[in-house]
């Protein structure tokens, strides 16, 4: 038998138990918190399915201050809020707020509509438009909103079939085969569609069935001093005071169904309607974004996130920097190309300062260096299960490699789409290309028959069109293309060319558009009515054509088969890798990343730290647009009436203690697609309108970030007031339903 331990080994073995038992303490702290970090969505992060809310959601929802149940925000037997929600023109999203079919959105997602009925002499564009009654509002012809009716898990149908083993076309044609048995069997009314979309990579698949109506008529648009204040400078930032906000009405025919445009056509009863909370938001209050975002990418691997920080972005940043700086000398100097542009001008400019944001946030919340933590852990726990490394072991290491082996690729794809796509005469071959390829084809009939929209089409694109504007990015962007980029992706006969003009692009871009037709409407319109058999000699063999021809087919030559082809292996190694993901991580709830889908997120508001030193507050009012005001600036000036309406306080019902609200930020995650989308409170009432998110995280579509990813809405009360104090148009206020949810 042993002998006991005297005092000084019972002590000893006391501190090791005590050191055991510590060292165990740490470690499961220390796992708890890897969950925390690596696996679990933040409460106020993630773009959720409303089907699946009351599964994945509604507990969580409740416990940040929700009032209202699951089945309240989807429900397919009863209006519920979905049914006020719209997917407006297929690239923003859109609320009714009466029984009368009347939509909110955001300014610049009504912005072709403005721009489309805006003449020098009526220019809505720069005054606002606001009918007086239904006969006053104006139809916008192509422009439809789109209701989800229901939602289903077609997984397993979709994925009948399917193998490991098949190539990535193969999969594919399975997986079409799949879904078109399957549209034959989908229960829907005749004027109701359907879709099928994959999530999470491929792996799961919902059906959407839909209607659409595309009667949809301009009601009202603040002036741009007002819709759009601040423009280029404020977008993407914060603190910010825009009432960015225009107003649509559905029409349908008198049975209630979708109908294309007719006078006769009436107002759409929906399901449902918003009710408006006059009380706004407090810091904390539960917030929510109900709406159709369009892309996200949360779950791409640390090679893939640093090589978008450190080559794609800043190459995409320094092309679109030289294309705003010549479009905006050209727009300050000339008041129609000003209006021409204007549309084109907030696009170039919206996505350059986002990128800007996007590689800002992922450098100073450590965004790449997160991912390869969260992949250790991954690896570590695919290392342990011999199951598992046998299937997921080398994922991470061969996406890695195909990474690299991408990146020389995707540089010169963005090189060719954001220069060669960019200048506009490029476009007038796509558009004529059409054309030529079916008279050739197809025979004179079929030209004929193909005539009509593709000269409409055309009429369109010269409404905005200035040739000494594209000229002048000509010289600008080709010289970047030229001078920039690796000789072996470009075509050296064109390389030779360029080289010739040693330097002096000017003098290539008068060579270019002096010779072709492409920039005159005139001569091309006209020319198409005349013989086409002659039309298509001359277009061959025009100057411009020539050039995009070369440059195209070095393009497909050199990069198109090979991105394809890497594309097509990162694509099925990040779906194997999405459901290693699911299968090893299984303490993490996954939401699909965005792909135009209706969603819904949710969150509390809250100001944010921006940066060492400052720290941003979550209200704005309009003391804020008065301390920016600069009279006649082409950013910042302010409305008369608006200054009278501040001078006085008028602010009607929609003041709050002697001041005006004007925006807010929260913590929901959003992203573009988002624009428009309506910002719920607790008890689902309209309290803003979501139209942006601060620069600092725009990362938020590729990594998420507590800290600093902040979405900003326009205050629903300053809508309000814009609409009834400044414009007028209080018979639009009476259609709403206005309630006082604090008061309950």
């Amino acid at each position: 038998m042993k002998n006991p331990p005297d005092s000084t080994e019972r002590k000893a073995l006391i501190l090791l138990s005590e050191n055991e038992c510590y060292m165990k303490k740490i470690k499961i702290l220390f796992t708890a918190i890897l969950i925390v970090l690596f696996t679990a969505a933040r409460a106020d992060e993630g773009m959720w399915l409303p089907l699946l809310l009351e599964k994945l959601n509604e507990k969580q929802m409740k416990s940040l201050g929700m009032k209202i149940s699951a089945s309240d925000i989807y429900n397919i037997n009863k209006g519920s809020l979905k049914d006020a929600i719209v997917s407006f023109g297929g690239f923003c999203t859109g609320e009714v707020i009466s029984s009368q079919g009347l939509v909110l959105t955001n300014h610049h997602c009504g912005f072709d509509a403005i721009q489309n009925h805006s003449t020098l002499e009526h220019n809505y564009i720069r005054d606002g438009f606001w009918s007086r009654n239904n006969g006053e509002e104006l139809p916008n012809a192509g422009l439809f909103v789109t209701f989800i009716v229901r939602i289903e898990d077609v997984s397993t149908q979709a994925l009948a079939g399917v193998s490991s083993s098949m190539s990535e076309s193969e999969r594919q044609s399975q997986i079409d085969k799949n879904l078109n048995q399957l549209k034959t069997t989908v229960k829907k009314e005749s004027y109701q569609d359907s879709f099928v979309r994959g999530f999470f990579e491929g792996n799961q698949y919902y059906l959407f069935v839909t209607e659409t109506y595309k009667d949809v008529r301009l009601v009202g648009a603040p002036p741009s001093a007002i819709g759009n204040f601040g423009k280029d400078t404020d977008n993407w930032s914060w603190p910010r005071h825009t009432g960015d906000f225009s107003m649509f009405r559905i029409y349908c025919g008198k049975d209630g169904k979708p109908a294309d445009y007719s006078p006769d056509n009436v107002p759409f009863t929906p399901k449902k309607s918003l009710s408006i909370s006059l009380d706004g938001v407090k810091e904390g209050d539960f917030t929510m974004v109900f709406g159709f975002p369009g892309r996200t990418t949360e779950y791409l691997p640390s090679p893939a996130v640093d090589q978008i920080m450190r080559v794609n972005d800043p190459a995409k940043i320094s092309i679109r920097d030289k294309a705003l700086g010549v479009i905006d000398g050209f727009m300050r100097k000339d008041e129609q190309i000003k209006i021409q542009y204007a549309a084109k001008y907030a696009g170039i400019q919206n996505a350059f300062k986002k990128w800007q944001g996007e590689v800002l946030g992922l450098n100073r919340t450590d965004g790449v260096g997160k991912k390869k933590t969260y992949e250790t852990e991954f690896q570590k726990r695919v290392d342990a299960d011999p199951k598992w490394k046998a299937v997921y072991g080398s994922l991470l290491s061969d996406l890695s490699a195909l990474y690299k082996e991408f990146e020389p690729y995707a540089l010169h794809r963005d090189y060719f789409n954001e220069i060669v796509g960019r200048i506009e005469i490029f476009g007038v071959y796509t558009q004529l290309n059409k054309l030529a390829t079916i008279r050739e084809k197809n025979g004179p009939e079929a030209f004929q028959k193909a005539l009509p929209a593709a000269k409409g089409a055309l009429s369109d694109f010269y409404k905005e069109y200035s040739p000494v504007v594209d000229r002048k990015l000509f010289e600008v962007l080709m010289k970047k293309f030229v001078e920039d980029q690796d000789p072996k992706f470009l075509d050296a006969g064109f390389l030779a060319k360029a080289k010739s003009y040693n330097g002096d692009y000017a003098k290539f871009a008068a060579e270019i558009y002096d010779s072709s037709a492409l920039d005159e409407s005139a001569r091309i319109l006209t020319g198409l009515d005349k013989d086409a058999d002659l039309f298509i000699q001359l277009f061959r063999v025009d100057p411009a054509v020539k050039l995009y021809t070369q440059l195209a087919g070095a393009f497909n030559s050199t990069v198109v088969k090979k991105l394809n082809e890497l594309q097509s292996k990162i694509n099925q190694l990040q779906r194997t890798y999405m459901q290693a993901q699911m299968d090893v991580m299984k303490e993490r709830k996954f939401y699909p990343d965005a792909n135009s889908t209706l969603r819904v997120a949710y969150g509390n508001v809250k100001g944010y730290k921006a940066r060492d030193a400052v720290e941003y507050t979550y209200y704005t009012y309009l003391d804020g647009v008065m301390e920016k005001y600069k009279p006649g600036d082409y950013e910042f000036d302010v409305p008369e009436k608006l200054r009278t309406l501040y001078a006085n306080k008028d602010y009607g019902q929609y003041g709050a203690a002697g001041k005006m609200p004007v925006c807010f930020i929260a913590a929901n995650h959003t992203t573009g697609g988002n624009s428009g989308s309506p910002a719920l409170d607790a008890y689902g009432n309209l309290v803003g309108l979501n139209f942006d998110r601060v620069w600092e995280g725009t990362m938020s579509d590729i990594n998420y970030d507590p800290s600093i990813c902040r979405n900003i809405m326009v205050d629903i009360r300053y809508v309000l007031f814009i609409i009834d104090k400044y414009a007028g148009a209080t018979r639009l206020v009476k259609e709403m339903k206005l309630v006082h949810p604090r008061k309950k």
